[in-house]
């Protein structure tokens, strides 16, 4: 039985944006541990032209959102990128699981010899097929993303590790 693309894709976007959610209560109770306030996580960053942690929470959920929106072939529901706690980004996480949990499988998998075309900054526009476009577009910039949340909450202290950044995969112990 091949891989789908759908297989491919909502598994992953939720698996990693509930392990985000919970790297957030994770931060959260530092914070609160540190007499530190969250807000400094929140504006925290790895470089100074990189996004800071709320920024990189919401291009995750929009790559997420957007993209599989894209591949299903309907309209994703906008987001005003104005959050401000840690309680609205987690928020904002769930939103996007949910969205992804409404999408038909059917249409993301047959999207996968489409043309999608999608923005990259500014006017400029990318095109690529469907399974081009979720295996070296939108899957690596939503690692990236992810990843960036991390390595911020990790490098200001909050204590998590490689079972936080997974979260919950489907594992078997044998």
């Amino acid at each position: 039985m091949p891989f789908s693309m759908s297989q491919a894709a909502l598994p992953v976007f939720e698996i990693n944006l509930n392990a985000l959610a919970a790297i957030l209560d994770k931060a959260e109770a530092f914070a609160t541990a540190k007499k530190i306030d969250p807000a400094v996580l929140l504006h925290s960053r790895l470089s100074p032209d990189m996004f800071d942690l709320t920024r990189q929470i919401q291009v995750a959920t929009d790559g997420a959102r957007r993209g599989t929106a894209r591949l299903a072939g309907v309209e994703p529901p906008s987001y005003e990128d104005n959050e401000t706690t840690i309680a609205q980004l987690k928020e904002r996480i769930a939103k996007t699981v949910a969205f992804l949990k409404t999408l038909d499988r059917k249409q993301i998998d047959a999207a996968a010899d489409r043309e999608i075309t999608f923005p990259l900054g500014g006017t400029n526009k990318g095109q690529m097929k469907g399974d081009d476009y979720l295996n070296h577009f939108m899957l690596p910039n939503f690692y990236f993303h992810c990843t960036a949340a991390y390595a911020i909450l990790r490098h200001c202290g909050v204590d998590i590790g490689k079972r936080d950044f997974l979260g919950a995969i489907p594992l078997k112990m044998v």
